[in-house]
């Protein structure tokens, strides 16, 4: 998907509404089941629960990284290229919502 592109229904998303939560939510989980081998599904993790006890591991941080990137059509900068920015569902959605993924489903920023 290149930039400007919409986003699949799945992932689209919209500033202030409780979907888009869901939505990158459940975004984040699907790229956490296909990019790690966890010790859970990620569907059972609570979103506060800490990725790195479950066993995410800094090659898994990676395949993560470019999961997120590709799948929200984002890059993140290198600022947030930290370990806590990668412990768990919660901290991944504020790292993606402060690159513009809560924005409307046409890409704008």
């Amino acid at each position: 998907m290149s930039r400007g592109e919409p986003r699949p229904a799945s992932i689209a998303v919209h500033r202030g509404e409780e979907d888009s939560v869901s939505a990158i939510t459940d975004g984040i989980r699907e790229v956490l089941n296909s990019s790690t081998k966890l010790a859970v599904d990620s569907a059972t993790l609570g979103d506060d629960d800490n990725l790195y006890q479950q066993g995410l591991t800094s090659h898994a941080v990676v395949n993560v990284l470019m999961g997120l990137e590709d799948r929200f059509d984002v890059e993140l900068p290198d600022a947030l290229l930290r370990r806590d920015t990668f412990e768990s569902i919660n901290s991944l959605r504020a790292a993606l919502a402060s690159c513009g993924v809560t924005d409307d489903a046409d890409g704008a920023a």
